[in-house]
């Protein structure tokens, strides 16, 4: 049953990247936060746009929600974060964990670029774990749930809403990989089950859904059904076969679609690019693996 403190959370699909993007609102004050929020980007133009976050700012309008947070759960590898341009748009405060630091560092080397690429505060506040902040009156806690990358959080509403990022998916998913920098697949055991300690009528909001088995795309589910029904981690899960199977499963998967592209604006907190010295506009780098 939902009482005046629940929140109300509406989930926002972005089909390109079947990335859900939350709109979470306090009922009392209609303040809001957008969670996860999309830059659309067409890889063969090498075009970032903004419709998808644009129709985000406008679903908020439509429904006089004040926009307070524009939050990242994490660095994502999968598509562009539009937090910087929500915020541009709206004045909303951004926010993400504080280990982003580990995965700015690792990108910056990783493309050669210079050391000031990465200098400057890209978010008004780096979460520690077990932080709090308020969504209007909503009181959300911020969870450090590691293993994807090691600077991914959740979002946590006492009793009410979990908002998982990338860790946990839907049941018939079971958890992300682990295999970007810094991840760790026995960091991943541990946060997933922080969140299945978690009451079990808490709702959960994973970040993606790929439809496995052609079902239908949806990205909300509870904590009760992650612990009886999660593939990966539900109860009665071994430690030691989930490291096993993730380990391996993770050596078989091929790069995101649009990791490069996306690494360049999101360790800058969704900022393009800076512009070269002396050039017209920006460039994004690609590390070539060539066999001759």
């Amino acid at each position: 049953f939902f009482t005046m403190s629940t929140a109300i959370v509406h989930v926002i699909r972005e089909e390109d990247t079947n990335t859900g993007q939350l709109v979470v609102v306090c009922p009392t004050t209609r303040k809001c936060a957008i969670v996860d929020p999309v830059l659309d980007f067409d890889p063969a133009s090498a075009t970032a746009s903004t419709k998808s976050a644009d129709n985000l700012i406008e679903f908020c309008k439509e429904r006089d929600y004040t926009i307070q947070w524009a939050l990242d759960t994490h660095i994502h590898a999968d598509h562009l974060s539009a937090t910087a341009y929500v915020k541009k748009k709206t004045g909303a405060t951004t926010a993400i964990g504080e280990k982003v630091s580990i995965v700015q560092q690792y990108y910056q080397k990783f493309f050669n670029l210079p050391p000031s690429y990465i200098e400057g505060s890209f978010w008004d506040h780096l979460w520690k774990a077990g932080d709090t902040f308020k969504i209007g009156e909503l009181e959300v806690q911020v969870m450090h749930t590691p293993g994807h990358t090691p600077a991914d959080l959740s979002y946590y509403i006492k009793e009410d809403v979990v908002i998982t990022g990338d860790s946990l998916f839907m049941p018939d998913m079971g958890t992300a990989r682990c295999d970007f920098p810094g991840g760790s697949v026995e960091d991943l055991w541990e946060s997933t089950h922080k969140i299945l300690a978690l009451p079990e009528q808490t709702r959960v909001y994973v970040g993606h859904d790929y439809m496995p088995d052609g079902r239908e795309w949806t990205t909300e589910c509870t904590v009760g059904k992650e612990r009886t029904d999660n593939k990966h981690v539900k109860e009665g899960s071994s430690k030691e076969d989930f490291i096993k199977f993730r380990s391996e499963r993770d050596e078989k998967l091929g790069t995101p679609r649009l990791l490069y592209p996306a690494m360049h604006f999101n360790i800058r907190g969704g900022n393009p690019p800076p512009k070269e010295e002396g050039a017209e506009r920006a460039f994004i780098k690609l590390p070539l693996t060539c066999e001759w």
